[in-house]
């Protein structure tokens, strides 16, 4: 991800390369919780290229760099948990199920 030389600012453009939809609609859900953004959103420069702009303008408190950390870091916390309640039900269910979990 590049991140432009006005990272101390409280607004700024990113661009991510090799990315999609997938990832920048996440961000954006979870840019538009935190309640120092007044501003996110993304934009795909052309369909042919694997790379999103994700703008964020923030209250000022915090730059646009660390909003977007922030964002990053939840997106990581809820995929942990994803993942640790989906290997448990995983666990949960071959030992119910022996035989049908090969």
């Amino acid at each position: 991800m590049a991140v432009p030389e006005e990272q101390r600012y409280s607004g700024t453009t990113f661009a991510v390369q090799e990315e999609d939809h997938t990832l920048a609609n996440t961000l954006r859900f979870f840019l538009n919780k935190n309640p120092q953004v007044t501003f996110c959103g993304y934009s795909i420069p052309h369909p042919t290229e694997d790379a999103v702009n994700i703008r964020v303008q923030t209250t000022g408190e915090v730059t646009a760099s660390q909003a977007l950390v922030g964002a990053c870091e939840e997106c990581a916390k809820v995929c942990r948990h994803t993942r640790a309640v989906f290997d448990n039900a995983l666990d949960r269910f071959k030992q119910q199920n022996p035989t049908q979990g090969q």
